[in-house]
C-alpha cells in the first residue's frame, strides 16, 4: 500500500477510500520543515505496507491550512484514525514518534480511546461525494 499526499494524489486517494468502506483513514498531520516528521514518514510508509486494508495519508498542515480549518497542532506527529464509513474519529492526537505506538493502536482497532473534540473533517475533504456512509 502507498502513502497518499493530497497535493498530488487527491483523485487516487478518493478512489482508494471508496474502495475501502470497511477500512480506516490513517492520516498523519505534519509540517515540511519538521525533521521528526521527515524521519517518521519512512516508518509511516512501512506501516502502510503492513496494513493494506487501511488508507494512509500524509497531510502537510501548512500546505493544507485552508482545508483543515482552525486546528492547533502543537506537536508532531499528530495522527487521525477514522473508519472510512464512521462519523467520528477513533483517535486524534499527538503520538510519540515511534511507529510501534501507532501500529499497536491500529492492531487494537475498536479498543482505541475515542477522539476528543477538535478533530478536523479530513474525510469530508478527501472524499467529498464519494458515496461514503457518513451519518
Amino acid at each position: 500500500m502507498t502513502v497518499y499526499f493530497p497535493e498530488h494524489d487527491l483523485p487516487a486517494l478518493a478512489q482508494a477510500l471508496a474502495q475501502r468502506p470497511g477500512g480506516r483513514l490513517v492520516a498523519c498531520l505534519c509540517a515540511d520543515w519538521c525533521g521528526t516528521c521527515k524521519e517518521y514518514l519512512v516508518a509511516f510508509r512501512g506501516l502502510a505496507e503492513r496494513c493494506p486494508d487501511d488508507c494512509f495519508v500524509w497531510i502537510d498542515i501548512e500546505t493544507h491550512a485552508d482545508r483543515l480549518g482552525d486546528i492547533d497542532v502543537e506537536n508532531f506527529p499528530t495522527v487521525l484514525v477514522q473508519g472510512v464509513g464512521a462519523a467520528e474519529p477513533q483517535f486524534y492526537g499527538t503520538l510519540l514518534p515511534h511507529i510501534e505506538t501507532l501500529e499497536r493502536m491500529l492492531a487494537r482497532g475498536g479498543a482505541m480511546h475515542a477522539a476528543g473534540a477538535g478533530a478536523p473533517d479530513v474525510l469530508g475533504w478527501l472524499a467529498p461525494g464519494a458515496g461514503l456512509h457518513r451519518p
